[in-house]
């Protein structure tokens, strides 16, 4: 029973959202959100893409990626790094890290956009990928040291035997072990830059460098808002993630739940 209430509470919003994009901005006024459609209507999926979607959609793909990219290369070594170096720096090291979860972003915004003017940044996709990536490095480092910590010493110490520098055994241990914990931070990433708003917008200016967060703004006029419209690229906007998200799911969810060791 409260499963079945739960899927109603979550299934009737979406229900509303994509019948929505479906409608004329006409009849939604008319007749209300939540009533059925006089006539059903793909045009707010066609005029999405006459407002610069698949440039927007083309920027976030990119500022995503890069993200991600920047997010795994930076904290799988310093996690392992944390886990298996005895010194006080690497340990003072890790609780900056900490300390980067109790910093919101907002508080940074002008020291942020005075380093990237003062490197030439500005109004680039590059400009909006590394203030993210740097936002995602304390829990992504969270996330993969408890993974790390999980791996039994006596492995670590049979391929130390063998041998095994420590950038092998952490490629050809480490990594392979902690598959779901890099996937769960791959996941997080990703959402914080496809999601992001407030350093695109501070960090960018062009139409050629905006993002779909920022793409949404074309819907609001001086006039009022499409909302038939503005939803049609909120679905398409959350497509891709989604549909990610669905494939990695139960390595997301095994992931998170090793956060804090055994």
């Amino acid at each position: 029973m409260i499963a079945l209430l739960w899927l109603v509470i979550v299934a009737v919003p979406l229900l509303a959202l994509f019948g929505a994009t479906l409608r004329t901005q006409d009849d939604y006024l008319d007749n209300g959100p939540l009533a059925v459609p006089d006539a059903v209507t793909a045009d707010n999926y066609l005029s999405v893409f006459d407002k610069g979607f698949a440039t927007a959609l083309g920027n976030t793909v990119m500022v995503t990626a890069g993200t991600v990219a920047l997010v795994m290369i930076t904290a799988i070594p310093a996690a392992y790094a944390i886990v298996r170096s005895p010194s006080r720096i690497v340990s003072s090291g890790f609780r900056m890290f900490l300390l980067g979860l109790a910093i919101p972003m907002q508080v940074t915004v002008v020291p942020i956009y005075l380093v990237i003017t003062r490197l030439h940044l500005y109004d680039s996709l590059l400009a909006v990928v590394l203030p993210t990536a740097a936002f995602s490095l304390p829990v992504s480092v969270l996330i993969l040291s408890s993974a790390m910590r999980d791996v039994s010493e006596e492995v670590y110490e049979a391929m130390a035997l063998d041998g095994a520098t420590s950038w092998r055994v952490l490629l050809n241990l480490v990594i392979p072990m902690s598959t779901s914990a890099i996937s769960t931070i791959g996941i997080y990433s990703a959402l914080q830059a496809w999601n992001g708003f407030l350093f695109p917008l501070v960090l960018t200016q062009s139409a050629e460098q905006r993002v779909l967060t920022l793409s949404l703004w074309e819907y609001q006029t001086q006039f009022g808002i499409n909302v038939p419209g503005l939803l049609a690229a909120v679905v398409l906007s959350g497509l891709p993630i989604f549909i990610a998200y669905l494939f990695a799911r139960r390595a997301l969810t095994s992931g998170l739940m090793g956060v804090g060791g055994k």
